[in-house]
Order: structure tokens, then C-alpha cells, then sequence
């Protein structure tokens, strides 16, 4: 391994931490990436890709619950069908062919950009009722059925889909698919789903997908090392660059607007969702 690779890999590892925090990604869509530009092959990229983002994932789930911003009941909820869902994906990461997989990741990512773009539709009709119970507080009881009635007034929770049990086990299996098959955390897809299935405040989503990620990482990660798929050097050295990166953004995530972590991460996505269509397309035409 060269000067430049290491250095390239450190950067990397840092940039990955730095998103798990803000983000509640394990740093997977940038990192399986980045390690297939880097002539790994994709099944490998996926691989060690999962072996750091354990190394980040738990590094900020720590600070987040030192700070008192993580319920361990609800990453229980999540996490433990995602331990059985991650070994179905690692294995089916070793049957499809590369340019499949890239392919297939850079949908899922697109997919994320839609359901993101529904939360933010479900979270401002979810501040318009709270608007609209406080002016009818303020009006009083006597004035109640005198305010108009808007069409952005919703039954309580009504952006909860669900029973919560079955909310949290679709988002659990869900992400633990995605780990194993992608090398992803599944904070792509588990933030989206807790915030439509569950209810959840985006920066609460964010925190609780980051604590979840650790029993997904952990659990894909046995699995493809049970196969040879991990490079654990290059896993450490990109996992030792994301533990710094997310004790900074755990810290800082607090006090970020929404719609500016909301901005981010759909723009990540799509810039993503680019670079990995391309990359399957190489692959497709080198046959």
C-alpha cells in the first residue's frame, strides 16, 4: 500500500465518521465507492467497507448516548431483526454479479431521495397541526369551532403507518439486508422509514439509526468474513479515520437545522447515486 492510498484511505475514513454523525449512515455509500474506484472489487469494496463502519458507528453511538440523545430500547427494536436480514444479504452479495450490485445500490439511492422528499412532505403537515392545535388553544374552548378548519390538519400520529412493533421489524430487516448486500450501515434507508413508519424527528432518526447500525455492521461484517470478503487492514485504517470524524459531527448534529441535514443528505445521495450508475456501467461494458 502506497503513501497516497493510505492518506487517500485516512481522508476517507474521516469524511465517512463525519457523515454517521450528521447523518446516521455508517459511511457505506462513500466508502464501497471509493474503494471500487480504488481497483477492489466490489464484493471487497462491500466487505471492508462494512469492517469500518462498525469501527464508526460504534465510536458515535457512544457520544450520542453520553450525551443523553440515545434510547437503547428502540435500537434493540431495530436492530435485532437486522442481525438475521444482514447475513441474507452478505450472502447474496457474493451471487450477484458486480455490475448488478452497483446498479442495484445506485436505485437504492434514488429510491432514499423520494422518501425523503415524502418525509418532508409528512413533517410539514405534521407542524401545521401543531400550529393549528396551538391557535385553538389560544383561541379557547368557546372560540374552537370558529377557526377554519385547514387542509393541513391531521389525526394525531397520523404519520405513523403502522402497529410500531411491525414498524420497527420492517425497518429493522430492511437495514440489515441492505448491510450485508451493500456495505452500507442501513441509515440510508433506516432514517427514511423510521421517520415515515414511526414517527420519528429527523435528528432523533439520525441518532437511533446510528446505534442500530452497530448490531447491523457487526452482524454483515462476521458474514462476509466467514467468506473472505474482508480486507482487514484497509477496513481498520478507514474505520480509525471515521472514529474521529464521528465524535465531531455527534457533537455538532444537535444544533443543525433540519432542513439543512434534510438538504445534506439528499444531496449526497444524488451525488452518489451518479458516480455508482457510471461505475456499473464500466463494469457492464468490460464484461
Amino acid at each position: 500500500m502506497t503513501i497516497s492510498e493510505l492518506l487517500i484511505l485516512g481522508a476517507a475514513g474521516i469524511f465517512a465518521g463525519i457523515l454517521a454523525g450528521f447523518l446516521g449512515i455508517g459511511g457505506g455509500t462513500v466508502l464501497v465507492p471509493l474503494l471500487v474506484a480504488l481497483k477492489y472489487a466490489p464484493v471487497q469494496a462491500v466487505a471492508t467497507s462494512g469492517l469500518s463502519i462498525v469501527i464508526t458507528a460504534i465510536s458515535g453511538s457512544i457520544q450520542n448516548w453520553r450525551m443523553g440523545y440515545l434510547s437503547l430500547s428502540q435500537v434493540a427494536g431495530i436492530g435485532f431483526p437486522a442481525v438475521i436480514t444482514a447475513q441474507i444479504g452478505a450472502y447474496l452479495a457474493g451471487i450477484f454479479p458486480p455490475y448488478l450490485l452497483l446498479l442495484t445500490f445506485g436505485l437504492l439511492l434514488w429510491l432514499n431521495i423520494y422518501l425523503i422528499e415524502v418525509r418532508k412532505r409528512l413533517t410539514a403537515k405534521k407542524k401545521a397541526e401543531a400550529e393549528q392545535e396551538e391557535l385553538r388553544g389560544e383561541a379557547g374552548q368557546g372560540d374552537k369551532a370558529q377557526l377554519p378548519i385547514t387542509n393541513h390538519e391531521l389525526p394525531h400520529n397520523s404519520n405513523i403507518l403502522f402497529n410500531p412493533t411491525f414498524a420497527k421489524i420492517a425497518t429493522g430487516s430492511a437495514a440489515g439486508l441492505l448491510a450485508g448486500l451493500f456495505g452500507v450501515g442501513g441509515g440510508v434507508i433506516m432514517v427514511p422509514l423510521q421517520i415515515l413508519l414511526l414517527g420519528e424527528s429527523i435528528k432523533t432518526a439520525i441518532q437511533t439509526s446510528l446505534g442500530v447500525i452497530v448490531i447491523t455492521a457487526i452482524s454483515a461484517t462476521a458474514g462476509h468474513a466467514a467468506r473472505g470478503n474482508v480486507l482487514w487492514v484497509v477496513g481498520l485504517i478507514l474505520g480509525g479515520g471515521g472514529l474521529l470524524g464521528a465524535q465531531v459531527s455527534t457533537r455538532f448534529l444537535p444544533r443543525l437545522p433540519d432542513r439543512i441535514v434534510s438538504l445534506a443528505f439528499r444531496s449526497l445521495l444524488a451525488i452518489l447515486s451518479i458516480y455508482v450508475f457510471w461505475q456499473a456501467w464500466q463494469k457492464f461494458s468490460n464484461g
